[in-house]
C-alpha cells in the first residue's frame, strides 16, 4: 500500500510539475514576451494596410496646373486570406467580365505557386472603381473574405494637353517590381515623359497601418493604438519649363497635320513647348478608360501615340544651311563675299542637278536669305577637299554637326527617350561606297538630305546655338522640385566650336529670310518683332516634302527659339513659317495680331497629302 501511495504522489508531482513548466512557458510568451504576441497577431489578427500617397502635382512654368489628382478605389485579395466566393455575383457588383477575374486570379496563384510572390501580398483584382460606384460595393465586400478595397490616386488634366511630354502613369511590370523593393504588383508608375523623368519625386512616400480584424476582415480597432502606424507623405510638386497657354496654342495650330513643333529659351535651355501631332487627351488613358482608349491610339494610323518632336527622324533640309555657313567660316574658306553661281541648280554629273531657284550669284549672307542649294553644295564640297582624304574632310564636318546637337540624344536631359537621328560616321560611306568616294558621292548632306536624320528638337537647338551666339544649353523641362530650383549647372552649356565673330553675317542672313524682300518666309515679318529664320523644305520619297522652319527672336536679346516639322505640308515658308510666327507672338505678346492667318493654319488639312512637290 505504501509504494502505491508514493507512486501516486509521484505521477502527482509529476503531473503538477509539467502544467507549471506550461503555466510558466505561456505567462513567458503571453505577458513576458510582447515579440511573441506581436508575431502571433500580425500572422492571424492583425492586417497591415498600405498607405499610398497621391502622386505631386505637375505644374507649369507660371503655376497652372497641368497634371493633379482625383481619387478611385481598387479591389485587392489577400491570397492567404482568401475564400471561394460567388464569382457571379463578385464580377456583376464590380462590373468586370468573368473571363477576367479568372485570368487575374490564375495569374495570382500562378506566382505564389511559382515562389515568385508571397501568399500574404495582396493581388489588385479590379481596377480604378469610381468614387461613385464604391459605396454600394463597399456596402457588400463582406461577402467576400480576403478581398477588400484601397483607395489610391489616379492622374487628372484640367487642360487636355501635352500628352506625350508629360508621359503616362501605368501599372508596374514584374521586371519592375522584381528589381525595385519600392513597388509591389499593382503598384503605380511614371512610364514615360515627364511622369518617369520626376518618378522619385512625384511618387512620394508610402505609409503603412495596422488594425485588428474579425475573420470577415472587418476592422475593429487600431494595433497598438496606432503606435507602429506611419503617414504617407504626397509626393513633391513639380514646376516644369512649359508654357500652358503656349502648349495648348501651338497644339490648337497643329490641328489635322502630322508634325511637331519646340519652343526653347535659348538663354536656359528650358523648353517652352514641345508638341507633337496629332496628339490625344491624356485623360482617354486614365482610369477604366485605358484598356478601351489605349488600343485604339495604338492602331490609329496616324501614330498619336508617337513623339515627333523627339522620337522621328526627319531630313532637316535647308535649315542645316546655317550649320554649314557657320562650319565654313570657322574652317577658314568661307566668308561673306565668297560667292558661288547658281545657274538654276548644282551639276553633280550628266544625269544628275540638284535644282534650285535660279538665284543670281549669291555671296554667304545672301544665300541664307534665299536657301540657294546650289551655294551650300559648292560649300560641302570644299569643305570636304580641304583635308587629305575625303573621309577625313568629312569626319570634320560631322564633328560640327555633331557639337550643333545633330547626331545625339542631349545626355543629361530630362526629357526621356529621345532619338538620336543620323549623321552617319564616315566608315557608313567606307562600306556604302567601297574603293572611293567624294565630297561630290555625299553632296546632298550639304543641303540636310541623304542620309540626315534629325527631330524638331535638334531643329530648334540649333536655333538656340545661333540666337546664343555659339553655345546651347542641355533642353530641360524641369524647373522646381517643391521649392527648391533645379540646380541650372545640372544642365551643361555646349560651344559648338565656332568663334562669336562668324555669327553676324549668319544672323544677317536669317535676318534677311524674313525682313527682306526676296527672303523665303517674308510674307511673315511683323511690325513689333524681328524675327530671325531660316526655311527648309525637306525631301519625302512617300509624298509631298515636309515643310521645315527654324526662328528665334527677338533678333536682340532672344526669348524664344522655334523649330518645327510639318509633314507633308511643302515649302517650309508655306506652312512651317507662319505657324512659328503665330507661336512667338503668342509667346511674346499674349496675343496674335494676324487672325485670318492664325484660322487659315488651324483649319488647314495636311493629314492625307500626297502629291510630290520640287525640293529647295
Amino acid at each position: 500500500m505504501k509504494d502505491e501511495s508514493a507512486r501516486k504522489y509521484v505521477f502527482i508531482g509529476i503531473f503538477a510539475f509539467v502544467a507549471l513548466a506550461f503555466i510558466l512557458k505561456l505567462l513567458q510568451l503571453q505577458v513576458i514576451n510582447t515579440e511573441y504576441n506581436k508575431k502571433f497577431a500580425d500572422t492571424y489578427a492583425i492586417k497591415r494596410i498600405v498607405r499610398f500617397p497621391a502622386r505631386g502635382n505637375i505644374l507649369d512654368r507660371n503655376g497652372k496646373i497641368l497634371v493633379g489628382n482625383d481619387f478611385a478605389f481598387d479591389i485587392y485579395m489577400q491570397p492567404d486570406e482568401a475564400k471561394p466566393i460567388d464569382t457571379v455575383d463578385f464580377c456583376m457588383l464590380s462590373d468586370i467580365s468573368y473571363e477576367d477575374f479568372v485570368k487575374v486570379s490564375r495569374a495570382a496563384w500562378k506566382r505564389i505557386k511559382n515562389k515568385e510572390a508571397s501568399k500574404t501580398e495582396p493581388v489588385p483584382i479590379v481596377r480604378d472603381i469610381s468614387k461613385e460606384d464604391v459605396a454600394i460595393i463597399r456596402e457588400k465586400m463582406t461577402k467576400f473574405p480576403g478581398y477588400y478595397l484601397e483607395q489610391k490616386s489616379l492622374r487628372r488634366y484640367p487642360r487636355p494637353i501635352g500628352a506625350l511630354i508629360l508621359g503616362e502613369v501605368a501599372e508596374c511590370d514584374t521586371a519592375i517590381t522584381n528589381h525595385d523593393p519600392y513597388y509591389r504588383p499593382g503598384d503605380y508608375i511614371g512610364k514615360s515623359g515627364i511622369e518617369k523623368s520626376y518618378e522619385k519625386v512625384l511618387r512620394g512616400i508610402k505609409g503603412v497601418r495596422k488594425v485588428f480584424v474579425d475573420v470577415k476582415q472587418n476592422e475593429k480597432g487600431k494595433y497598438l493604438d496606432g503606435a507602429e502606424d506611419t503617414v504617407s507623405v504626397q509626393g513633391e510638386n513639380l514646376t516644369t519649363t512649359l508654357d500652358a497657354d503656349l502648349q495648348e496654342y501651338g497644339e490648337m495650330l497643329m490641328s489635322h497635320k502630322k508634325g511637331a513643333i519646340v519652343c526653347i529659351e535659348p538663354k536656359t535651355g528650358e523648353v517652352l513647348a514641345l508638341i507633337s501631332a496629332p496628339t490625344y487627351d491624356p485623360n482617354l488613358l486614365v482610369g477604366r478608360g485605358r484598356k478601351m482608349n489605349y488600343p485604339t491610339l495604338l492602331l490609329d494610323k496616324n501614330k498619336p501615340l508617337y513623339n515627333r518632336a523627339i522620337m522621328d527622324g526627319y531630313p532637316p533640309g535647308s535649315t542645316f544651311k546655317v550649320m554649314q555657313a557657320l562650319a565654313g567660316q570657322q574652317e577658314g574658306f568661307l566668308v561673306n563675299e565668297t560667292k558661288y553661281p547658281c545657274g538654276g541648280g548644282f551639276r553633280i554629273s550628266a544625269a544628275h542637278t540638284i535644282d534650285c531657284h535660279g538665284h543670281p550669284t549669291a555671296d554667304l549672307r545672301y544665300s541664307l536669305q534665299t536657301s540657294c542649294n546650289s551655294y551650300y553644295c559648292h560649300v560641302f564640297t570644299n569643305f570636304v577637299r580641304r583635308y587629305p582624304t575625303p573621309s577625313q574632310g568629312y569626319a570634320a564636318w560631322r564633328g560640327y554637326a555633331m557639337r550643333f546637337g545633330f547626331g545625339q540624344n542631349f545626355p543629361g536631359s530630362d526629357i526621356p527617350n529621345i532619338k538620336k537621328g543620323n549623321v552617319p560616321p564616315p566608315e557608313y560611306f567606307d562600306k556604302l561606297y567601297p574603293g572611293h568616294w567624294t565630297g561630290m558621292t555625299i553632296v546632298s548632306l550639304g543641303i540636310g538630305q541623304g542620309e540626315l536624320q534629325a527631330n524638331a528638337l535638334q531643329i530648334c537647338n540649333l536655333s538656340c546655338a545661333v540666337a546664343n551666339r555659339g553655345y546651347w544649353i542641355t533642353p530641360h523641362v524641369g524647373k522646381k522640385v517643391g521649392n527648391k530650383v533645379v540646380d541650372p549647372e545640372q544642365f551643361k552649356k555646349n560651344y559648338v566650336g565656332v568663334d562669336d565673330k562668324y555669327f553676324d553675317v549668319v544672323q544677317e542672313g536669317m535676318y534677311g529670310a524674313v525682313n527682306l524682300p526676296g527672303g523665303t518666309a517674308y510674307h511673315i515679318k511683323l511690325a513689333d518683332i524681328v524675327i530671325c529664320g531660316k526655311t527648309g523644305t525637306a525631301q519625302n520619297p512617300h509624298g509631298e516634302n515636309h515643310s521645315v522652319f527654324m526662328c528665334y527672336a527677338p533678333k536682340d536679346n532672344p526669348k524664344i527659339a522655334v523649330g518645327i516639322l510639318i509633314e507633308n505640308a511643302g515649302f517650309g515658308g508655306t506652312w512651317a513659317a507662319p505657324i512659328a510666327a503665330l507661336m512667338i507672338e503668342k509667346y511674346l505678346k499674349g496675343k496674335t495680331s494676324r487672325p485670318s492667318m492664325e484660322k487659315q493654319m488651324m483649319e488647314k488639312d495636311l493629314m492625307n497629302v500626297i502629291k510630290r512637290s520640287t525640293t529647295h
